[in-house]
């Protein structure tokens, strides 16, 4: 098969092969959300999330002692495994403690993240509509693809995030912390509430562009999920420092064709080496990640 490309100037020169997802996206004939997902998924062989959450004390010493440490770190590590990874996920809570300048190096990380990767911005918003309106409107001016909200609210609040069916939403439905069982857990009609969102969000797919947030800590309960929602893709955090399995959230998470899912790793790329080969070092890790989740992938039959 003769493979072509073509190039897309911005700051930089970007290239994808033709006939794939970026020909569709970038001559103007876009794909709904999720459909890119899965032709991502196969046109950067990958599942791997790399999550931009940067503590400035953990940044290597030599970075620190320059300008602008925070986002030459974030450079760092996009420029280390941008060939490796199908998306970014900066979690905003690391930006807003830095205050106006923080939201300042947020811009420009996602704004630098190259096209044909996922832009994923972790704010698990969840207001009444009109102020979900505005969340909506703010995280996508950004530059993001797909925003994590809380479906406490119901509908109207996730409603101004799936409006057009090329961005759209990762809905909190289990997640990876201790407490999670706090409510998560709770049963009603002999179904947990985990599983009802679950079942909600299907519901609320009407333009192909929700998914959900299901952790990495709980392997059972996640092919339960899978069950509910075979189509929907998962952005499953938890492996690594949460104690997540990598091989169970991948067997499970994956939909039946070992696609649509989305596994992220923050602490373990990001602090691979606190020395002057962070970079490589966070490569290192990427790589060794998403050749084992490929190697899982394999398992269920995926070529």
């Amino acid at each position: 098969m003769i493979i072509r490309y073509f190039y897309v100037f911005s700051e930089r020169p970007k290239i994808f092969p033709v006939d794939s997802l970026a020909e569709k996206v970038y001559f103007g004939n876009a794909m709904r959300l999720n459909d890119r997902i899965r032709q991502m998924i196969r046109d950067r062989d990958s599942l791997l999330c790399v999550g931009l959450d940067v503590v400035p004390e953990k940044i290597p010493p030599h970075i620190m002692e320059g300008e602008d440490p925070v986002f030459r770190f974030n450079k760092g590590i996009i420029d280390a495994t941008a060939d490796l990874v199908l998306a970014y996920k900066p979690n905003l809570a690391f930006y807003e403690a830095l205050g106006t300048e923080g939201w300042e190096i947020l811009r420009r990380t996602v704004t630098y993240i190259p096209e044909g990767i996922l832009k994923i911005g972790d704010a698990k918003r969840g207001d009444i509509g009109s102020t979900a309106q505005k969340y909506a409107e703010g995280l996508f001016a950004l530059g993001f693809d797909i925003v994590t909200v809380n479906p406490y609210l119901g509908w109207d609040s996730v409603a101004p995030f799936v409006k057009d069916e090329e961005r759209g939403v990762f809905v909190l439905c289990l997640t990876s912390n201790p407490s999670s069982r706090d409510f998560q857990y709770f049963s009603s009609g002999g179904k947990f509430l985990y599983l009802r969102v679950a079942e909600t969000a299907v519901g609320w797919n009407e333009k192909g562009n929700c998914g959900l947030v299901v952790g990495a800590t709980h392997p059972g309960e996640l092919e339960r999920v899978r069950e509910v929602a075979p189509d929907l893709p998962f952005l499953i955090p938890g492996i690594g420092a949460q104690g997540g399995d990598l091989e169970a959230a991948v067997t499970a998470g994956t939909d039946e064709r070992g696609e649509m899912a989305i596994v992220n790793s923050s602490r373990g790329v990001l602090y691979a080496s606190s020395g002057k080969d962070f970079a490589a070092a966070a490569r290192q890790e990427a790589q060794r990640l998403r050749d084992a989740m490929n190697s899982i992938r394999r398992k269920k039959g995926v070529e």
